[in-house]
């Protein structure tokens, strides 16, 4: 009984490290690219905002409104993106950035992928 748990306790020990290990390194940014506010609008005309404030190294907070969605949230920056729940960020150029928002369509239970692109503000 003992060597099934030690395989057990191995093989899970392994999974989760090798599941949670990033494969890149998270480095500091140049806070000047993504704070600051940030809008746009969805092909089905909804606007959203997007407000980037205390950037420091790779960490950053957040928050992302649009049609009564507010969101806040403290995220990681890495390869020019982070998340807000299932909102994903990625600087595309200085003062521009694409935003992927995963949405639901209430009447139907399906899901699908809008996207858009903001401008930075200030």
């Amino acid at each position: 009984m003992a060597d099934i748990t030690n395989i057990l306790s191995a093989a899970y020990k392994s999974n989760v490290l090798n599941t949670a290990r990033s494969t890149g390194k998270y480095v500091a940014v140049d806070p000047s690219l993504y704070q600051g506010s940030w809008s746009g609008t969805y092909a089905n005309n909804k606007s959203f905002n997007v407000t980037v404030s205390d950037v420091s190294g790779f960490r950053a907070k957040v928050h992302y409104q649009s049609e009564g969605v507010s969101k806040y949230q403290d995220v990681l920056i890495k390869d020019n993106s982070f998340r807000v729940g299932d909102t994903k960020f990625t600087l595309t150029a200085q003062g521009k950035a694409q935003i992927k928002n995963v949405v639901t369509d209430p009447a139907s239970g399906q899901t699908y992928l809008d996207t858009a692109y903001a401008t930075q503000s200030s």
